[in-house]
């Protein structure tokens, strides 16, 4: 085997940094909570064939960890009535756990992370039922979800000006993932 033809690992993602995830451990969970839930009823609106696409596992309660936050999501997408909530712990009756830095989670979402990668460095971990996992990450790629346009869009006016900081944000974040990588 050619070792010189080996490509690098893929960098891992950039955690929270711990004064900011420190500083919003106190703050109420149910502002977040009305966003995601706008959001969420938005993707199912625009994109309901979402639920096709999970098939059987439409039913399952996803947990949701990002590893650099004190809070996680439960992802509950019947079609009936979907729910994401924002919880301080999980709840021990998911079907499945997902854990990740919140960049890897939305490099996941956004497609620009390749989760095998991420899971072979340890960057991303899943426990409980993989077979509904794959079939939620099928159903977010085929739908070609882009997570920071779907929340920016619900600030009317103000959208376009939160997706450029958003973007800057998440260009300057790779950026510094890169370095401190060393790539």
């Amino acid at each position: 085997m050619n070792f010189s033809k080996v490509p690098p690992p893929a960098p891992s993602p950039l955690p929270v940094p711990p004064l900011l995830a420190l500083a919003v451990r106190p703050l109420p969970l149910l502002p977040l909570q009305t966003v995601l839930t706008v959001v969420l009823l938005r993707i199912c609106r625009e994109h309901p064939r979402i639920f096709d696409r999970l098939g059987e596992h439409a039913r399952k309660r996803f947990g949701i960890k990002p590893t650099d936050l004190p809070f996680g999501f439960l992802l509950e997408p019947a079609p009936s009535h979907p729910r994401l909530s924002v919880v301080r712990n999980l709840p021990d009756d998911v079907d499945a756990r997902i854990s990740s830095p919140l960049a890897g989670l939305f490099g996941l979402v956004e497609g620009y992370l390749d989760g095998d990668a991420l899971l072979f460095s340890r960057d991303l971990v899943v426990e409980g039922d993989v077979e509904a996992v794959l079939a939620l990450r099928n159903a977010i790629d085929d739908a070609q979800l882009d997570p920071m346009a779907e929340i920016a869009s619900i600030f009317g006016p103000l959208a376009e000006p939160l997706k450029r900081t958003l973007q800057i944000a998440r260009t300057v974040a790779s950026a510094s993932n890169r370095s401190h990588k060393g790539i």
